[in-house]
């Protein structure tokens, strides 16, 4: 009967001691931290990217305008137009996403941004847009966390 008890008990008491680890490393890891996280992961995507569309400050060069017209094609918007909207927004959405500033706004354009390249642009590349998609809504959901403008401004 010792053997049986000690059988039945072995899994029970690793699946608390799992449980117990489980519940220390959820402490340590926050939702603001996870926040502050996806804000920085999520602006540096698409801050990166909006720079590779301008010169300087934000002069749109001559290729960006050539990607536009020749490989994004999005559709209902002329291809100049939509190079100068996609190099604004990738450089003012991460600056305030990063800020923690108008986080679930900016969260949702560039969730935006990230259906219209999914669907119009590059359709074959959805695991990357998972990841950014899920950041996206993560932040949009939950919000920016302690360290941003946002909580200083009691902004939700």
């Amino acid at each position: 009967m010792n053997n049986t008890t000690t059988a039945v008990s072995t899994p029970a008491f690793m699946l608390a001691r799992w449980n117990y680890f489980a519940d220390r490393f959820s402490g340590w890891v926050g939702d603001s931290a996870l926040a502050l996280g996806a804000r920085i992961a999520l602006g540096a995507i698409f801050f990166m990217s909006g720079r590779t569309k301008v010169e300087g400050f934000l002069t749109i060069t001559d290729g960006t305008y050539a990607l536009f017209r020749d490989e994004y094609k999005v559709p209902l918007l002329p291809p100049e137009l939509a190079a100068h909207l996609a190099a604004y927004a990738e450089h003012l959405l991460p600056v305030m996403l990063v800020l923690g500033l108008f986080t679930r706004l900016s969260a949702l354009g560039v969730l935006g941004m990230t259906a219209v390249i999914q669907l119009f642009v590059y359709p074959d590349a959805w695991p990357t847009h998972l990841s950014w998609i899920t950041l996206a809504l993560y932040v949009a959901s939950r919000g920016a966390g302690r360290v941003s403008l946002d909580r200083a401004l009691g902004i939700r």
